[in-house]
């Protein structure tokens, strides 16, 4: 957890610092309060890491002395091909597309075949050749 622990604490190190900057050379509200804030989720990010890493041992990629094979093992589940993102990307298009030409019956289309892309998605693997 060490080096995500150090990639979040670099991020609210460089948001402490360039909040101020900011705040002095645009004297703007909103930009300061969203680049502080920013900063303080780093914080948040980085304490909780470095907190929940003291719960277990560590991994093999953050220890010094630990060999190539004992990081080696399964790596995760990595689903087979799917047509479900491409019909959700096609749902967004359609839902952001009826305001965009002023359409709203097109918003509602969307709408209606995001119910069926997302049963689809989330159904995916109760059924045909990779149901488990």
């Amino acid at each position: 957890m060490r080096p995500e622990k150090l990639v979040f604490a670099f991020i609210a190190v460089f948001f402490a610092v360039v909040t101020p900057i900011y705040w002095f050379m645009a004297h703007e509200v909103a930009g300061t309060f969203v680049l502080g804030f920013a900063g303080v989720l780093g914080a948040m990010i980085a304490g909780y890491l470095a907190i929940a890493a003291r719960g277990f041992d560590p991994r093999p990629e953050d220890r010094r002395d630990a060999e190539v094979y004992e990081g080696a093992g399964e790596v995760g589940f990595f689903p087979p091909q799917s047509a479900w993102p491409i019909m959700g990307a096609l749902v967004v298009t359609l839902i952001f597309l009826g305001p965009g030409v002023e359409q709203p019956w097109i918003t509602l289309v969307g709408i209606g075949v995001g119910i069926w892309a997302l049963s689809g998605w989330v159904l995916e693997y109760y059924r045909g050749d990779y149901q488990h």
